[in-house]
């Protein structure tokens, strides 16, 4: 297959992709049909299946692509970088700013993504994996400056870290959305490095 035809094919892929997050996003996963999403792109139903075995592929490839494509943008930010707070509060800013400015895309990920166990594990195993140790790796070069603490888990680091921003996000679309998502950052940074005991109190 020659170059132009190869990216006549991944511009349809790309434009059933995009139909189907708009669609899964207004209507719901489990009530979406292939044929609501193949009416949202303008094609036949069965061009669907000429990329995507079933509506589970398309939900998976929705997620494992933005997910590639965010951590890729986020590994090029955090080169500029050197302290291990600094990183997190990047990684931290980008996560809640890319879904802050595209509505579909959290609600696919934050409401749509969980109605299957299925599908979860699949995310678990693919490109969350990869995102969590981005997160990890930063957290243990903070033990190694010493601007985290070494005793830490950092493991458990990486839960608290990823749940509260995962929190944010789900907590931002159930609120409909009526604050910028990307003013939760700051707050979330503090507490997960300053922690919850007054600066002058002795650590419980």
């Amino acid at each position: 297959m020659n170059t132009k035809k190869l990216q006549k094919k991944e511009a349809k892929r790309q434009l059933i992709l995009e139909a189907a997050i708009r669609v899964f996003a207004r209507h719901g996963f489990t009530k979406t049909s292939v044929s609501q999403v193949a009416r949202e792109a303008n094609v036949a139903d069965g061009t669907i299946y000429l990329y995507f075995a079933n509506k589970n592929e398309l939900l998976t490839s929705i997620f494992d692509e933005a997910m590639s494509f965010f951590i890729a943008q986020a590994t090029e930010s955090l080169n500029d970088l050197n302290s291990a707070p600094e990183k997190l509060r990047k990684l931290a800013t980008l996560h809640l700013r890319n879904l802050g400015e595209n509505e579909d895309i959290a609600t696919v990920f934050q409401v749509e993504l969980r109605h299957s166990i299925r599908i979860m594990k699949h995310f678990s195993q693919t490109t969350l994996r990869a995102y969590l140790r981005l997160m990890e790796e930063i957290i243990l070069l903070g033990q190694k400056e010493g601007s985290i603490r070494r005793e830490l888990d950092p493991k458990i680091l990486v839960k608290v870290f990823f749940g509260a921003l995962d929190e944010m996000t789900t907590n931002w679309i159930l609120r409909k959305r009526d604050y910028q998502l990307k003013e939760m950052v700051e707050p979330v940074l503090d507490i997960l490095l300053n922690g919850i005991v007054p600066a002058e109190e002795t650590p419980l």
